[in-house]
């Protein structure tokens, strides 16, 4: 079993030191499907980057901000769900933050 929020906390410790400001470990995979804690410390972003055929994030602790072409800025806080567009989004830390990345990585086709 795994304790998430212990990682959460491990996490946000590790990013506030790291040289890039960022920590993360995937705690669950099986097949297409992915659960990843990421730490971001404040001000650090993950840059533009390709969506996978569906995803969600939750934010665990913290402020986060996404940004999608053609949806603009949205800013979510701690226990905020979203599902993240299809399209290229980045994701920016407002405050040091953690998040729960849910990734479908294929999808069969019907």
């Amino acid at each position: 079993m795994t304790n998430v929020d212990l990682l959460t906390d491990a996490h946000l410790t590790h990013a506030r030191t790291a040289p890039n400001g960022r920590s993360a470990e995937v705690v669950l995979h099986d097949g297409p499907l992915r659960q990843t804690i990421l730490a971001l410390r404040a001000g650090v972003e993950l840059g533009e980057h390709n969506s996978p055929p569906a995803a969600s994030i939750q934010v665990l602790r913290g402020r986060v901000r996404v940004t999608a072409l053609g949806e603009g800025d949205v800013e979510l806080g701690t226990g905020e769900l979203r599902v993240l567009t299809h399209e290229r989004h980045a994701v920016g830390a407002i405050e040091d933050s953690a998040f729960l990345l849910t990734t479908v990585t294929s999808i069969p086709n019907a």
